[in-house]
């Protein structure tokens, strides 16, 4: 009888899983750069700020690797209720993740939103990796000054230059990431690509239409939900939304005249949502005023934040 050989160990990679933080200012490239690391569109991006409210997780698969990324609301000085639990939430994905990517815009170099960002990173225990994003709209002595007054005031293991809207550098990053999370077996099944709920993705792209089409006009308190999802015989998916406004003078402005706005919001959300779910989408929008929805704690339960009763 012969004895089969040993299995070679070192040709088996071991696997490797971690959580990697994105954490930043408002406006900083935190949604665009998830999405360009998973290779998908999870995390909706739009020119306002705060756009991303709560934690979107994105997953990503490198090699023997898989990186949870976890995009977080912007952090600023909060002013109001909800501010004060997007940045909270933005500060406690820190807690809990094995590594922290700070993300800088280079054009705009360090405001103060980064102060406060850097100053809080001094409590922050996981590994810490600098990126530089939209380095190619700054010249490359101002990238080396500011990556150098960075890496003076914090602990930084590694520093990477990128474009996150032409993904250039966001291979180097990511090969990086994958080598220093943690050894240990996958979370997530390796064609997942997030671990939002498809009705909240629908809800979220619905919500990036809104603010493309009316960013300047829409004030920051809207809010989507997805009330109805019924997959259909065919194959295709009935989705029944609300936007939800705080005063009537904005549900007009969101309806448009004679519903035109509405309608191109909607057709604009029913082409992504059908390319996210993979499956013909019948989208249905509705416009209705819930005064004081930010102050209402179901609605931040919904969200996945903390109500503070402050």
């Amino acid at each position: 009888m012969v004895e089969a050989p040993e299995p070679d160990s070192a040709a088996v990679p071991a696997t490797r899983c971690g959580f990697v933080a994105l954490i930043g200012a408002p406006n900083a490239g935190k949604s665009t750069l998830l999405n360009a690391l998973v290779g998908a569109k999870i995390s909706i991006v739009t020119p306002k700020v705060q756009t991303t409210r709560a934690l979107i997780r994105g997953i990503a698969v490198e090699g023997a690797a898989q990186i949870i990324f976890v995009d977080t609301p912007g952090i600023f000085a909060p002013r109001r209720r909800l501010d004060r639990a997007m940045v909270g939430s933005a500060w406690g994905s820190t807690r809990d993740a094995d590594m922290v990517a700070l993300l800088i815009d280079a054009g705009k170099g360090v405001q103060d939103d980064d102060e406060i960002i850097v100053r809080g990173l001094a409590d922050v225990r996981a590994p810490k990796v600098l990126v530089l994003n939209k380095v190619d709209l700054v010249d490359k002595p101002k990238l080396l000054a500011l990556t150098q007054a960075l890496n003076e005031r914090a602990v930084l293991t590694a520093t990477f230059m990128i474009s996150a809207l032409s993904g250039s550098g966001v291979a180097d990053l990511k090969s990086f990431l994958a080598a220093h999370v943690p050894a240990g077996p996958w979370l997530y099944p390796e064609d997942q690509i997030s671990d939002a709920p498809l009705r909240q993705l629908a809800a979220e792209i619905t919500r990036e239409k809104l603010y493309l089409r009316l960013h300047q006009e829409l004030p920051y308190q809207s809010t989507v939900e997805t009330e109805v999802w019924t997959e259909l015989k065919d194959g295709s998916v009935r989705i029944e939304q609300t936007i939800y406004v705080e005063r009537e003078s904005q549900r007009k402005i969101v309806l448009g005249k004679g519903g035109q706005t509405i309608k191109a919001i909607g057709a604009a959300a029913r082409t992504d949502i059908a390319t996210a779910i993979e499956h013909p989408v019948h989208l249905f929008l509705f416009v209705k005023v819930r005064e004081g929805w930010s102050d209402d704690p179901e609605r931040y339960r919904e969200m996945g934040l903390e109500f503070s009763k402050e």
